[in-house]
């Protein structure tokens, strides 16, 4: 496979738990890596251990500033953009602050990266793009109405970015992320992502709750498989390969109620009691799509993407962290 090798990368929002993991493996790598990340969602603990490295630089700044995003594109070869205000739930309670962050600070990076004269920017997009659509599996050039404001910002993402490659010539790739978990993934938050919030319930031998009857089903897509994707989409030298966006993800559909079984089966290796504990099933959340499943074939046959980690495998990888750090 095809890595990011000795180059000068920038990651916004390198904080986070996606962010941190591309600073990770980055690093180890041999490229000098910039994280730029205000820490409204990311966490210092998750970068402490690269703060002594002499080839990692962090920017403590916010990419509604321009300025800032220019200091921060200043001399780099690739941007990682990861920077963003994720989740359906806090973008409808507070759509304001998810469009500033995520369609304002998109702009200014993508005027960062086009004023600096960076070669490429690979970008997070979202499956939420493809909103009310019906059709499964999920094809890049078919999409629906989004559900909700969050999903509004990563397709206006597209649009921006789409014009930006025309009008001034650049090359940006876009990433559609499905339903990303693994290490550093916060647990904790008030809009944590559903892996490691049942996990943390069953460890502390609370009830997890489901949102709905556990039917509604997503693409799961292990870190690793997302490291790949952003190193082989800003290292393709195909010029037919750029300027598009792909599905990022393993392309197998888990119900919510299989996904319970898998981290039940994985967590009584740990504690046996973990079987006995029940579930609860919750009213079903505005704003999400019922089911999501993708097609990787596009990004198969452009980029070489090739991922390695399902669910299972990606939840045995990651089992033990999320055990180490709940206890």
């Amino acid at each position: 496979m095809r890595i990011i090798k000795d180059k000068k990368v920038l990651v916004t929002g390198g904080a986070g738990f996606i962010g941190s993991n591309l600073v990770e493996r980055l690093l180890e790598q041999s490229n000098k890596v910039i994280c730029l990340d205000n820490f409204a969602t990311g966490k210092r603990e998750n970068i402490k251990t690269f703060l002594d490295n002499e080839s990692f630089t962090l920017i403590e700044g916010d990419i509604r500033n321009l300025d800032t995003c220019k200091k921060a594109c200043e001399g780099v070869d690739i941007v990682l953009h990861q920077a963003a205000l994720g989740s359906v739930p806090r973008s409808i309670n507070d759509p304001i602050t998810s469009n500033d962050v995520n369609v304002s600070g998109f702009l200014n990076m993508l005027v960062a990266v086009r004023d600096q004269g960076v070669k490429r920017m690979v970008y997070a997009a979202s499956s939420s793009t493809y909103g009310d659509s019906k059709s499964m599996p999920k094809v890049e050039d078919v999409i629906g109405k989004p559900l909700s404001p969050y999903a509004i910002t990563k397709y206006v993402n597209e649009l921006y970015a789409d014009v930006f490659a025309k009008t001034y010539n650049m090359e940006l790739v876009g990433l559609r992320y499905f339903n990303v978990f693994g290490r550093r993934q916060d647990p904790d938050g008030a809009y944590a992502a559903v892996i490691p919030k049942f996990v943390k319930s069953l460890i502390q031998k609370e009830s997890p709750v489901i949102n709905g009857d556990g039917s509604f089903s997503r693409d799961f897509t292990y870190i690793d498989n997302v490291i790949q994707a952003n190193q082989l989409a800003a290292v393709t030298n195909n010029k037919e390969a750029v300027n598009t966006v792909y599905n990022v993800a393993f392309g197998e559909r888990t119900s919510l109620n299989e996904l319970m079984l898998h981290l039940k089966e994985l967590l009584i290796q740990f504690d046996n009691d973990i079987a006995k504990i029940d579930v609860k099933y919750g009213p079903e959340r505005k704003g999400d799509v019922p089911h999501s499943l993708a097609s990787i074939d596009k990004a198969k046959k452009m980029l070489g993407y090739d991922p390695q980690f399902s669910i299972r495998n990606g939840l045995e990888q990651a089992i033990e962290w999320y055990w180490n750090y709940f206890k």
